[in-house]
């Protein structure tokens, strides 16, 4: 009899464990944590249970905002990243673990269960991401680089500063993090990427089917990566590029799923 309730009470423990759930929000390129705010999902997940971390809920579903150097390369941005979950982890040891990445988050976020997956990633999200690249990347290498034969030196780079402003400046300090998301036929990070094992884990991929203008939808299928072929569910969605209230309701989809 003793045996028997021994048992029933570590059933329920391991019950209550599995309850619990942590999730990871990474945001895309030119944009920072708030994004996941302003575009609804924060509050669609806190209407359903969640709370952000520091909260003094009580609550077994946590999440966390990541906040990346967006401008940076993709391998830099990994390594922020992954510092981040090791955090979590230390926090949250037993929990599952659910990564989110929007845009070229998702693509910082897959590079960061590769490897090992160190940080003990249960479940991978992309939101728009573009695993096999996208030509927006290489229209804006071009907008920052080029560069006329006839005006030689910093001259011409002066002269776009000036007339591009705040958006020239953004593409000509990010140009690491546009190189990494080139389309196919570019010896880039995201390329290699493509080429790795990936870690058993679940891979679901949102893909926005009509009105994305940055990042085509073939590039947002994770099955489109050749190691990662047949293994992600595709969840598909009619929303532009940007985060929208409705990519929190279909996160909650994807979460009990």
């Amino acid at each position: 009899m003793r045996n028997l309730l021994l048992i029933i009470i570590l059933s329920l423990l391991q019950l209550s464990a599995a309850r619990a759930d942590v999730l990871v929000l990474v945001h895309g390129y030119a944009s920072n944590a708030a994004t996941w705010e302003y575009s609804g999902v924060n509050r669609v997940l806190v209407s359903n249970g969640w709370r952000p971390a520091g909260s003094s809920a009580a609550t077994e579903k946590t999440f966390y905002l990541a906040q990346l150097p967006a401008k940076a390369p993709l391998m830099f941005q990994t390594r922020v990243l992954l510092n981040l979950l090791q955090d979590v982890r230390t926090r949250h040891p037993n929990e599952a673990l659910t990564l989110v990445g929007h845009s070229a988050g998702g693509v910082v976020a897959r590079l960061a269960v590769l490897q090992g997956n160190p940080a003990g990633v249960t479940r991978l999200v992309t939101i728009a991401s573009p695993h096999l690249g996208t030509p927006r990347a290489a229209q804006g290498l071009d907008v920052a680089e080029d560069k006329p034969f006839f005006c030689p030196g910093p001259g011409w780079y002066a002269m776009k500063s000036i007339v591009g402003g705040s958006t020239y400046r953004y593409l000509r300090d990010s140009r690491g993090a546009l190189r990494d998301m080139l389309p196919p036929g570019h010896l880039n990070l995201v390329n290699w990427a493509n080429q790795q094992p990936h870690p058993d884990i679940r891979y679901h991929a949102v893909v926005r089917q009509y009105g994305d203008e940055l990042v085509p939808a073939l590039s947002q299928d994770l099955n489109m990566v050749p190691t990662l072929k047949g293994k992600a569910r595709v969840w598909l969605s009619r929303s532009g590029h940007a985060l929208n209230i409705h990519d929190g309701e279909l996160l909650l989809n994807i979460l009990a799923d």
